[in-house]
């Protein structure tokens, strides 16, 4: 029998512990296992290969993804590292020309020096896609909704263009959460999470996580999280296990806080741009009626200037100036300095994230308390 995500989510690979009963996974903070005698051990020998509390981490991610196999991280950029390291030197990579600025860090400042090489493209368009894959391509790399300006790529349209060619597929899925989006059931050949964000969702751990649909990448996987050692504790896993409990809830919270505002924010005068899939202005909205289950808590918006970002942030309440975001509590941040200072400013003017972006991580408060906040920092900069 199949159970629906939030069932998965609070039983899989969370069953009762079959030595004591304990309906919560134990916590085997341990670096190392007796062994019975020399070759003869019960499955776990040391802790950077193999923990009972991240197994169980790792089963339950698997089933949400629906996927064959997933492997927990000490964070979203060792998750990210992990998976480009599955390419052989001289590779050519396709890469979502918005992203992440700190995916852009790594790949231009740390693995173009390995002997990778990354072109960027707008990856909304699938005849650009199509026209920049090379002999020398071995994968396509995309976000989506993209950081912070909210793109979308049809997964099943440029998996085929991939598989077309021999070529894996990347999603990094941070913003949508295996609850609004499962992108190798649409074809993709490799999901990333910053488990920081979303599935831990309390703003008390870092993580990442890679899931896989094919037992060959799995193979590899397991080598170089082993062998590269960028594993996360049992404890940051035993609050993954404890945080993915609450995912389908909490999302279902942000998403209507989300929505709320995008709503408000497209209607206010000071506001020149609201980027949010679920609005039906949103050029994608029908593909994200498509592909996602639900829009997220993630929003940005534009107010034509950094002093008017600025006064808007200075003026709100309720929501946090932090980095990140998918917390229970609701963050501001502004791009420009934060979580995009490593892409060049030429990049980031192309790309509309401009010195007037704000971005939103709504959490899951009272929504008239969001909106009022909202409203009251839109009202002053006006």
């Amino acid at each position: 029998m199949k159970y629906g995500f939030a069932t998965r989510a609070i039983h899989v690979g969370q069953e009762p512990d079959p030595l004591t009963g304990a309906v919560v996974v134990p916590l085997y903070q341990t670096s190392t296992y007796e062994q019975e005698a020399v070759g003869k051990h019960r499955g776990y020998e040391y802790s950077r290969t193999q923990n009972p509390t991240r197994a169980a981490w790792e089963k339950n991610l698997t089933a949400l993804e629906e996927g064959t196999a997933a492997f927990a991280f000490a964070s979203g950029m060792a998750a990210i590292d992990a998976v480009l390291r599955l390419l052989p030197p001289g590779s050519h990579v396709l890469a979502a020309e918005d992203m992440y600025g700190g995916t852009y860090r790594l790949f231009q400042q740390v693995l173009a020096q390995t002997g990778l090489e990354f072109q960027y493209v707008d990856m909304t368009d699938l005849d650009t896609v199509r026209m920049a894959v090379r002999s020398d391509t071995r994968m396509i790399y995309a976000e989506t909704p993209t950081n912070p300006t909210m793109r979308l790529t049809d997964i099943a349209a440029v998996s085929e263009i991939a598989h077309q060619h021999q070529l894996l597929f990347v999603v990094d899925n941070t913003f949508m959460s295996p609850y609004f989006q499962r992108p190798l059931t649409l074809g993709a050949d490799i999901v990333i999470h910053s488990v920081t964000k979303y599935l831990g969702g309390h703003s008390d751990l870092v993580g990442g996580a890679v899931v896989v649909k094919d037992s060959a990448i799995a193979e590899q996987l397991q080598f170089l999280q082993n062998a590269v050692g960028a594993v996360p504790s049992p404890f940051d896993c035993w609050l993954c296990l404890r945080s993915v409990k609450t995912l389908a809830v909490r999302m279902e919270q942000h998403q209507k806080n989300a929505l709320a505002i995008a709503q408000l924010c497209e209607e206010h005068p000071a506001v020149h741009i609201v980027y949010y899939p679920g609005l039906p202005s949103h050029p994608q909205h029908t593909l994200a009626q498509r592909q996602m289950t639900g829009f997220g808590g993630m929003l940005s918006i534009d107010l034509g200037s950094k002093e008017k970002a600025f006064a808007f942030i200075d003026r709100l309440q309720i929501f946090t100036l932090a980095e990140s975001l998918g917390g229970v509590e609701s963050l501001v941040c502004y791009p420009v300095t934060m979580t995009h200072a490593s892409v060049p400013e030429s990049l980031r003017r192309r790309l509309g994230i401009t010195e007037g972006l704000v971005r939103l991580s709504c959490g899951i408060e009272d929504t008239a308390d969001l909106v009022a906040d909202v409203q009251q920092a839109l009202d002053a900069v006006a």
